[in-house]
């Protein structure tokens, strides 16, 4: 059942064209009491900006936590940087900001590769601190500060916070609202502005709720939590609106789950995906980092554009078949279509718990993949995980054991490979017009490579099942 309330909304006429000062003392009327309940996303960039509220559809200057960019973007966005505020110009915050090289990495196309050497010599001009390079693409395991998927490793190394504000040069920046943060993507441009003053011009979205609740069935992920939002609502449902998780399916989940659901928030159209701190949340963050940080939660009242609710223990598996994220099917109506290739990785799929769920299925079916599956984990991190934990309930054996007992590809070195295509020899790029059936999160038409190529995105368990059958295959068939 969905119900919706229309949010307040007002309009700010903007005249400035560059950041204003930040008071150094707040006013007693920005420091008063709460005018009106706010939702999480709203009281996040109400903070940030020195208002004691914010409305949706206000314009607001907010104060940046962390800005992230790649080999793809980076030079760009650093181009913009030294052109607008010139050569001499520093960045506001060399600790702030995070180049991590992932896209275009083991490759021998040139102009990939200079893209690192950009990023490489941009973070020794304005000396950043957080720069995980790659120099040795022979053996990535030979560069200890290479990390792999920006997304994951932000997390990883600790960059991640609730309460805090993180833009990125990247779709899929929106993943770290799992840890109760306001994360977006944003273009070189912003970025560009970000790297000069710290701070961004943005519109504050309104918020739309998801209530997952029950318990989640032996055969769900999360993948197909989210699969199953983005069906319902269409790729355009939550265009420039926050989207908030809750309820007691998603409490349940670990991180790398509460990740994948917050990662694909951009193919509704979303602005932002947020998940409430708790106790999992700050185990994990203060495990990887010593800095402090103020959670931040939705007031009791707060006003919602719409709420959605499921109970999870009803749902079945779930694919979104070409050419659309929100063209969702039933696995078991896909039965019929035969596959060629399976593809487990990504930022939304190739996390520790993707591997350990799809090592379970293999390890359960005790048969061999009749499809090339090609593995890539999303981080040097994962990739140790894989040959290193022992997958529970598979008599101690390593994902990595099973794997190679169910004749999968070996794992491939962390990056995004294939997920977006890349230069012709990407691993695992879609070379030819074949089906695919993907843990990643986009179909598009060319989007793993071949124009013509179909992609069935999936969770884990889909994905395995479907490469020991051929065809795509409800996992429940393995996991019964």
């Amino acid at each position: 059942m969905v119900s919706r309330r229309s949010a307040s909304r007002s309009s700010v006429v903007v005249n400035a064209v560059s950041a204003p000062p930040m008071p150094l003392i707040r006013s007693p009327a920005m420091t008063g009491a709460v005018q009106r309940a706010m939702t999480m996303t709203e009281k996040i960039l109400a903070k940030k900006s020195d208002h004691g509220f914010v409305t949706p559809g206000d314009n607001i200057w907010t104060k940046v936590d962390k800005l992230m960019t790649h080999d793809v973007c980076g030079p760009g966005t650093f181009g913009i940087f030294q052109k607008e505020f010139g050569m001499d110009a520093q960045v506001w915050d060399r600790e702030r900001v995070v180049l991590i090289p992932d896209h275009y990495i083991f490759t021998s196309d040139a102009r990939a590769n200079r893209n690192v050497d950009i990023l490489r010599e941009m973070a020794d001009k304005y000396q950043i601190k957080y720069f995980y390079d790659i120099k040795d693409r022979g053996d990535f395991k030979a560069n200890p500060d290479y990390k792999g998927v920006c997304h994951i490793a932000l997390a990883q190394e600790g960059h991640c916070k609730p309460g805090e504000v993180l833009f990125g040069t990247d779709s899929h920046t929106c993943n770290a609202g799992a840890f109760g943060q306001f994360a977006t993507g944003v273009g070189n441009t912003d970025a560009g502005f970000i790297l000069g003053t710290g701070k961004l011009l943005i519109k504050v979205p309104p918020t739309m709720r998801f209530v997952m609740d029950g318990v989640m069935p032996e055969y769900l992920l999360a993948k197909d939590l989210i699969l199953q939002i983005i069906g319902e609502i269409g790729v355009a449902g939550a265009t420039y609106k926050a989207m908030e998780f809750a309820g007691s399916a998603i409490e349940s989940m670990n991180m790398d789950e509460r990740m994948t659901v917050c990662n694909m928030v951009v193919e509704a159209g979303g602005k932002n995906g947020v998940i409430a701190p708790d106790q999992t949340t700050f185990d994990y963050v203060r495990a990887r980092t010593s800095e402090e940080f103020e959670p931040i939660y939705s007031d009791k009242n707060a006003r919602f554009t719409s709420d959605y609710r499921w109970d999870v223990s009803k749902l079945e598996p779930v694919v979104a078949a070409p050419h659309s994220p929100d063209n969702r099917k039933l696995a078991r109506e896909c039965s019929h279509v035969k596959i060629d290739r399976v593809y487990i990785g990504s930022c939304t799929g190739g996390k520790t718990q993707d591997f350990l769920s799809a090592a379970k299925l293999f390890h359960k079916a005790g048969r061999q993949v009749k499809v090339p599956t090609y593995l890539v984990p999303a981080t040097q991190k994962v990739w140790a995980d894989v040959y290193t934990l022992p997958v529970p309930g598979c008599d101690g054996k390593t994902a990595a054991e099973i794997f190679e007992a169910a004749g999968c590809v070996q794992p491939a070195s962390p990056s995004c490979a294939a997920c977006l295509g890349g230069p012709r020899d990407t691993f695992a790029r879609m070379n030819e017009p074949e089906v695919c059936v993907s843990t990643t999160n986009r179909n598009f038409p060319g989007r793993m490579g071949h124009k013509e190529g179909q992609i069935y995105l999936a969770s884990p368990f889909t994905a395995a099942a479907s490469a020991l059958k051929g065809y795509v295959c409800d996992p429940r068939e393995y996991l019964a």
